[in-house]
């Protein structure tokens, strides 16, 4: 682990909620060029950056708590992806993007992270590894949304990883990306290093 910035830590159910955010399109309209990338952005941002640096944003927690009906599952047989969800803190990685093709990189990760509204868009104050406070879109979960999942059980995080699979490809591969570029940047994760190790290991006949 990077000195400086700790792991991602979780609050139990019902902690406060510290973090600042603003949602929706007043942070798409503030003049930061910064992304927070807590999952698959991680290991397939899918745009042209021109920094990237390990940060950490307050107030909220990798989770994987969004029932995925698009890229790793679909309606009739979900999927499970990460969400930012309230409460601890993340540690991942910032992009900063070049403000010329900022407009253009907002279109692509509103199409990509907006398929369905269970992500809210929200301009988040992080902390990157060097020690610059800044702001960055990032996406997280609504609790509203019918396709929040909240706290599962390990066995439940395990059943729906292994069944999905949707336009994004499967959803075990999801899993064990995120995993491995998470251990490549020294972020322990204990929610993704269990599953990982589980669904590496042959499946019970």
């Amino acid at each position: 682990m990077t000195a400086g910035l700790p792991e991602t830590t979780a609050l139990p159910p019902g902690a406060a909620h510290s973090g600042a955010a603003d949602s929706g399109a007043e942070g798409a309209r503030l003049s930061c060029a910064w992304v927070f990338a807590y999952g698959s952005l991680l290991w397939n941002p899918g745009f042209t950056f021109r920094e990237r640096q390990r940060a950490i944003v307050r107030g909220y927690h990798r989770s994987l708590c969004i029932f995925s009906h698009v890229h790793r599952g679909t309606a009739e047989v979900p999927g499970l992806v990460l969400g930012l969800d309230r409460g601890g803190s993340c540690v991942g990685a910032a992009y900063r993007v070049d403000e010329r093709q900022w407009p253009e990189t907002l279109s692509y990760l509103r199409a990509r992270e907006q398929v369905t509204p269970i992500y809210k868009e929200a301009s988040l104050s992080i902390r990157t590894e060097d020690g610059r406070n800044v702001s960055a879109i990032a996406y997280v979960a609504d609790r509203a949304h019918h396709q929040y999942a909240g706290r599962l059980a390990y066995e439940d995080l395990e059943r729906l990883v292994r069944q999905g699979a949707g336009v994004s490809g499967r959803n075990v591969d999801y899993v064990l990306n995120t995993h491995e570029h998470l251990v490549q940047m020294g972020i322990r994760d204990p929610s993704l290093a269990y599953l990982a190790a589980r669904l590496k290991a042959p499946e019970a006949p």
